[in-house]
């Protein structure tokens, strides 16, 4: 499968890590440009690209940058983009450490419908709360009862199943959280943000979340 991954962060670079390890063909953007991405580039095989090229031809696209930075990407980013290429958006608000305040977000839009706007194309919440090391560590195969569910929320249902299916291949359950008007349950401060548990305990989690953000996590 052909993935753009735009960001290189701990979340972006250890998705670079696995992804191409299991044989996909990833290209990898950020924000200072290819020619920053070449230890990347050399020690997992992937492609060192532009956002706009990242984009180009992919199958599935990572979004993972910082909130603040979405309005930042190339405008017409996905223009052209065909509707079976689902968006992944892994990011989170953090307004007292790092993005400031986001109105919209402030009076109870969902961080990732916000995202959403800001792209012009619908995404699927996925790894937002998951620890970027746990990528890399805790993979598990199919039926271990140790293996970690991951939340995964999303208005168009195909989209939202190749995503579940990816992390599928990456060693990890999935739980399907809803659409993107219940993303806010796994959202920074409800119960399954950073939850490692299964099945199970993510569908208990998601369902205690209160939809009142948590004063930590508000501008």
């Amino acid at each position: 499968m052909k993935i753009g991954i735009i960001g290189a962060g701990n979340i972006g670079g250890n998705l670079t890590r696995r992804l191409t390890a299991l044989g996909h063909d990833v290209s990898v953007a950020n924000s200072r440009g290819p020619h920053t991405l070449t230890a990347l580039a050399e020690e997992t095989g992937a492609t060192p690209a532009t956002a706009a090229d990242a984009v180009r031809g992919a199958q599935v696209v990572v979004v993972t940058v910082p909130l603040k930075a979405v309005p930042d990407l190339p405008s017409g980013l996905f223009d052209g983009v065909g509707d079976g290429v689902a968006v992944i958006d892994t990011g989170n608000y953090y307004p007292r450490e790092r993005d400031g305040r986001i109105a919209a977000i402030e009076e109870g839009l969902p961080e990732s419908r916000w995202t959403e706007q800001q792209l012009g194309r619908p995404v699927v919440k996925a790894f937002n709360g998951t620890y970027a090391q746990d990528i890399l560590d805790r993979p598990l195969p199919q039926g271990d009862p140790a293996r970690i569910a991951l939340p995964v929320s999303g208005d168009d249902e195909a989209a939202k199943q190749t995503v579940r299916d990816l992390i599928d291949e990456l060693g990890f359950d999935t739980v399907d959280a809803g659409g993107l008007d219940e993303s806010w349950r796994q959202q920074p401060g409800t119960p399954v943000y950073g939850l490692r548990d299964g099945v199970d305990g993510v569908v208990k989690a998601l369902a205690e979340a209160s939809p009142e953000r948590p004063e930590g996590f508000r501008a």
